[in-house]
């Protein structure tokens, strides 16, 4: 199947993003009402959870909620707040070798439920360049002060009163400058499940932070992770993934890699880059963040697509993904996460 990814610049939420609402609503609409609308937390306690929360982010809440329509769910939606579990693959890895620090990371998920919305925003005053997902939130990114952040699914069940990480990635990046304020705002922003979250910002300052709903965020040194924290808690996910595998690979490119680009490289290569597309496993995008450079690039094997935060130029660029069961088999993988949209 296709994906189109696509570079949009739009510095308030305007029309490119009312498009965008319209083009997924439905399909968001259905994945948050699965179980009925009893399910989702009321537009009150919403609304209540942001302004505890997330302050700073109420307007640009607010003003996403007006364009969606003003409706409730519209809002109870766009706040992030309690939605129903989700869960992705993703491998993610910060190379500290000669020159410019660099976060390298693929995000694996089926191909069907990306926005592919690559977005230049000013919400909320700084550039923020992210890979939009469930409309207001990202799935990683890179701001104007230099910070990038990425995140991979933890590998447990658990789940909690929280935001989804989306919106709390979406957060740092509007209103974080450094590794060490949004580490800070991990500690104190509630999650609804369990995450891996890397953070590189312009010094070289760098850190991975284990979220989770039921304990404490613990904020370590940056290191290579795949789709478990510090032990295998889930494991027929662990099994369907391959994330000890990967994560051993994933180390070892790391730590032999003489510059990013030869990370890029492993990253772009199995088991690190997998095909289980229609199984949920499969790597739609590689992510290469530069903070030094001011510089984000998106690669698939033979292309590569760069950008800077401030020279950011809208486009388009279509992957073909191959969802016959053939590379599915080949690829080795089990169950289907449960599906975002």
């Amino acid at each position: 199947m296709d994906c189109t990814f696509a570079a949009v610049v739009e510095d308030r939420p305007g029309p490119k993003w009312q498009g965008l609402f319209a083009r997924h609503w439905q399909g968001y609409r259905a994945w948050f009402l699965r179980g009925g609308v009893a399910e989702r937390p009321t537009y009150l306690a919403c609304r209540r959870a942001v302004q505890q929360h997330m302050p700073e982010w109420a307007p640009v809440w607010e003003e996403l909620t007006a364009l969606a329509g003003g409706g409730d769910i519209e809002a109870r939606f766009l706040s992030m707040w309690c939605p129903p579990p989700y869960i992705a693959g993703c491998t993610q890895a910060v190379w500290t070798g000669a020159g410019a620090p660099a976060l390298v990371r693929n995000y694996d998920y089926p191909p069907g439920l990306i926005e592919g919305a690559w977005l230049a925003t000013r919400w909320s005053g700084q550039r923020v360049v992210a890979m939009s997902d469930c409309l207001c939130g990202a799935l990683d990114g890179i701001n104007e002060s230099g910070l990038a952040v990425s995140l991979s699914f933890g590998g447990r069940r658990a789940s909690g009163q929280g935001f989804g990480i989306p919106v709390v990635l979406r957060y740092l990046l509007e209103f974080c400058a450094t590794t060490r304020e949004a580490a800070r705002a991990l500690e104190r922003l509630p999650v609804h499940m369990t995450y891996s979250v890397t953070l590189l910002d312009r010094s070289g300052d760098a850190a991975t932070v284990f979220v989770a709903p039921d304990r404490p965020a613990e904020v370590l040194a940056a290191r290579p992770v795949a789709n478990h924290q510090h032990a295998i808690e889930w494991p027929e996910h662990a099994t369907a993934t391959d994330t000890v595998t990967r994560a051993e690979r994933l180390a070892r490119a790391a730590g032999e890699a003489g510059t990013a680009d030869a990370l890029v490289a492993a990253m772009l290569r199995p088991p690190l880059f997998q095909t289980a597309y229609d199984r949920g496993y499969g790597t739609l995008y590689t992510v290469v963040y530069t903070p030094r450079e001011d510089a984000v690039e998106l690669a698939w094997p033979g292309k590569r697509w760069r950008q800077h935060v401030a020279d950011f130029a809208e486009g388009s660029h279509t992957v073909t993904f191959d969802l016959s069961p053939t590379a599915t088999e080949d690829a080795g993988h089990g169950a289907r996460p449960q599906p975002l949209a």
